[in-house]
């Protein structure tokens, strides 16, 4: 199938917009590639110093005629989609000896995990995280003594960190082998239930205590479709994966096959045998535009529409707003998973998951069929289905039907004809706004605004019974700059309640919520935020407000935002507690959210 006229346009866009970026990236990688293997350019005390520790592996180390495999792990055993990492360090070193090579862990790089700093003062630490795992993982690998590397990592800002940090090292291969999602629980829909009812008062403290440990339950990740299992679709669109490798659940004998094999692949692929591909070579803008394709047709979480523009930077390719609505427009949604359906991950994986959904697009010309990727040449390779024979991986065709399509669509009949996923722009400045998970009938609300500069203030009025009628709701200072960009998850209880009392309400905010943010319409990552003086910062209680999701619009009506001096907050509290302190450099250095908000590029 010829490729789609639009995929052509944004990929060649990008491409033009990124020439000057990516000439300089290709330049500096292909000249660290040109050195060789890096170990080859060390003393002998360098390397001693490396090898020391490694027993059995010493001696092949010293040899330097084999690859060694640098590991670096988000391994923590509070956070459930980490912990089965625990193991895999042991796991890649016999798998690296099983082929003659070795491996060692490089470095560990921290992991928090949102869902338990939603609402907390740890939550304003949660975005610049990415940037520290970036930075974490180049300290790892700047001892140079890897031909190779494997990052164990899942979920929010772990995955786009690493994915900056492969690319900053993207002369050596890397492949990302991710632990799979919990087996389901308590049905999210179910838990949703409960949550709106304690907000309302309805169900006690212990119910809601039951009900999310029944949902959260056991190692793995989250199963509803957020943040973290949208990084493992993006990981399998732009080829860092093994094919089929995202949604495998822990501790089964697959899993540990896939993970042996994402490790000898690893091995394969450096420069020291025959089919060296390293990263630089497969994050170029072709991949990029697949991954905007894979979150639209999935219906992904808005939180890598931070992420994929500070990924792409870090690979020379510079994306904007228009790239992800232009894609939306033409990606049908394929997949109904909650929060945009009932279903979890597992049952979407069961229903053909990823395989078939790529197949599809393929066929329809929606996906660069041609990328590198770390399986081989071509897309396709992510078609298929890995199966376990005598503890070897054996791939096989997979699935050319969804086996439920309450679940799983094919393109030619989607859920949706577009993506859910659009840009906002006008007198209030830029932000995007998700709809998938939004009834059509509430794509465009007009209402007073009611300004708030925390969430929690919020849910003040709401306890107080303020709102009695259609509001939008302006949540401020809640961008990078001003308290490092907290989700604002906590309100989506708050919110739902409102609407279904048949209020039309909104959210509009410099902050950001959850990748599980669901059906109440919300303009998010309003740019410039209010700590950089921007329109949101000019909002008054009572100005009309119309979030125009159909054509793309978000605007003060009747309002000369020009004649207006920016509101200030106190915003002195948000620099301590909590290791507020450590971050205020990153909070100085903040670009646009627009631009991924990265401190570090």
């Amino acid at each position: 199938m010829a490729l789609h006229p639009k995929i052509i346009e944004v990929t060649d866009r990008i491409r033009k917009r990124s020439e000057k970026t990516r000439a300089h990236y290709l330049a500096t990688m292909a000249h660290a590639a040109a050195e060789g293997p890096r170990r080859a350019h060390m003393t002998c005390g360098n390397q001693a110093h490396a090898y020391a520790a490694m027993g059995q592996d010493q001696k092949t180390l010293c040899e330097g005629q084999t690859p060694n495999l640098g590991i670096i792990t988000a391994y923590n055993d509070m956070l459930s989609a980490h912990q089965p990492f625990e193991t895999y360090p042991a796991l890649i070193r016999d798998a690296a000896r099983a082929v003659g090579g070795t491996a060692q862990v490089a470095g560990g790089v921290p992991a928090m995990c949102d869902g338990v700093t939603q609402g907390q003062t740890g939550m304003e630490l949660s975005l610049f995280s990415r940037d520290v795992i970036a930075l974490a993982a180049g300290v790892g690998l700047s001892h140079n003594v890897y031909d190779a590397a494997v990052y164990l990592g899942v979920c929010d800002k772990i995955v786009p960190g690493l994915v900056i940090a492969a690319a900053t090292f993207g002369y050596i291969p890397a492949v990302f082998l991710p632990a799979g999602p919990m087996t389901s629980g308590l049905p999210n829909d179910e838990k949703a239930k409960v949550r709106q009812q304690f907000a309302t008062g309805e169900a006690t403290r212990e119910e809601l205590m039951a009900a999310e440990i029944a949902s959260y339950h056991g190692p793995g990740t989250c199963t509803f479709y957020g943040t973290a299992n949208t990084n493992q679709m993006l990981m399998e669109f732009m080829g860092l994966h093994m094919p089929g490798a995202s949604f495998v659940t822990p501790g089964t004998d697959l899993r540990k096959a896939l993970t042996i094999a994402g490790a000898q692949r690893a091995l394969a692929i450096t420069a020291l045998g025959d089919d060296y591909r390293p990263v630089y070579q497969i994050l170029d803008e072709r991949s990029f535009v697949n991954g905007l394709v894979g979150l639209m047709a999935t219906g992904g979480s808005t939180n890598l529409v931070l992420h994929l523009p500070a990924m792409a930077r870090a690979a020379g390719v510079i994306l904007d707003l228009e790239d992800f609505s232009d894609i939306s427009e033409i990606i049908p949604l394929m997949a109904k998973v909650y929060p945009n359906g009932l279903a979890d991950v597992n049952h979407f994986h069961a229903a053909g998951g990823l395989g078939f959904m790529i197949s599809e697009l393929l066929n329809a010309g929606l996906l660069h069929d041609d990328t590198e990727t770390v399986a081989g040449t071509g897309l396709a390779h992510y078609t298929q289905d890995p199966k376990l024979a005598d503890d070897q991986i054996r791939y096989e065709p997979g699935t050319t039907q969804s086996l439920n399509e309450k679940i799983l669509r094919p393109a030619t009949n989607p859920f949706h004809a577009h993506g859910g996923l659009t840009q906002l722009a006008g007198n209030l400045g830029r932000g995007v706004i998700k709809t998938s998970a939004v009834q059509e009938d509430r794509h465009i609300i007009k209402a007073p605004a009611r300004v708030f500069h925390s969430q929690e203030a919020v849910k003040d009025a709401f306890k107080a019974g303020e709102f009695t009628s259609d509001t939008i709701i302006v949540v401020r200072f809640q961008g990078p700059k001003a308290n490092g960009m907290p989700e604002l998850h906590s309100l989506t209880p708050t919110l739902a309640v409102l609407q279904d009392r048949g209020l039309r309400v909104a959210l509009v905010t410099d902050g950001r919520m959850s990748g599980a943010s669901g059906k109440v319409p919300s303009a998010i990552h309003v740019c410039p935020e209010a700590a950089d003086g921007g329109p949101i910062a000019k909002i008054q209680d009572g100005d009309m407000i119309c979030l125009d999701a159909t054509n793309g619009t978000i605007d003060v009506l009747d309002v000369d935002l020009a004649t207006r001096a920016p509101a200030q907050a106190e915003l002195s509290g948000n620099g301590t507690g909590v290791g507020r302190e450590l971050f205020a450099v990153f909070r100085e250095n903040a670009g646009l959210a627009a631009d991924g908000a990265c401190a570090i590029m």
